[in-house]
């Protein structure tokens, strides 16, 4: 006959093992979720720059303007004659210059941003500024990058951009699509000048962000 105290050791350790056993599929699913979240992540980022695309660029802007309506920045920035390079230097060096780019502007944006190529040389920002900074800050950006890029092999590559920018709490609106669209507008208004224009009013009106360049990506 078993004794009472070595039948409780033994229900005890069957208790255990059943529990581990229920619990090594939960493990299994925990593991494989974390890998299928990476994998999900990883497929939202461009391969050529690590920046969000346009999907994943889209749901982190849309959760800061609406958390930060009072100092969001929705910015649309694309780089000037970017084709000459690409055709002149070869697709390596617009490659090189694109990836310098995406650092330059993760850099100046903080970690409390959402950047993102949308296509070709053109970007999409949102950040956090206060409105009393924004033009200084804007300033900063095209002179960032506008300095040359170094390409391995190469002579430094002479570069710049044009920048359009949009502010919720200007526009009173918090809907992306339509600061894309007076973004763009603007980087439109101020092409190949050299400097960053912030939207008005007036930009908002644009038939649709993008319809200038819709289907010709990267001509600068």
């Amino acid at each position: 006959m078993t004794s009472s105290p070595r039948l409780h050791a033994q229900l005890g350790t069957h208790r255990a093992l059943f529990i581990t056993t229920l619990a090594l599929p939960l493990t299994g699913w925990t593991l494989h979720a974390a890998v299928l979240t990476r994998r999900l992540q990883a497929a939202r980022r461009d391969p050529l720059t690590g920046l969000l695309g346009r999907d994943g660029y889209t749901a982190r802007a849309r959760q800061l303007i609406n958390r930060h309506p009072g100092d969001a920045l929705t910015l649309m920035v694309d780089l000037d004659d970017f084709k000459k390079i690409n055709d002149g230097q070869g697709h390596a060096v617009g490659d090189r210059v694109l990836a310098v780019t995406a650092e330059r502007l993760t850099t100046w944006a903080g970690s409390d941003s959402a950047v993102g190529r949308l296509g070709g040389d053109e970007f999409a920002l949102t950040v956090r500024i206060a409105p009393a900074y924004q033009l200084l800050r804007l300033d900063h950006l095209v002179r960032l990058l506008a300095e040359p890029v170094t390409v391995p092999g190469e002579l430094a590559v002479d570069v710049a951009a044009s920048i359009g920018a949009a502010s919720p709490n200007r526009l009173q609106t918090r809907d992306l699509s339509l600061l894309q669209r007076a973004a763009d507008a603007a980087l439109y208004g101020g092409k190949h000048t050299r400097r960053a224009v912030l939207a008005g009013p007036q930009h908002v009106t644009v038939a649709s962000a993008n319809g200038r360049r819709a289907g010709r990506p990267g001509t600068g």
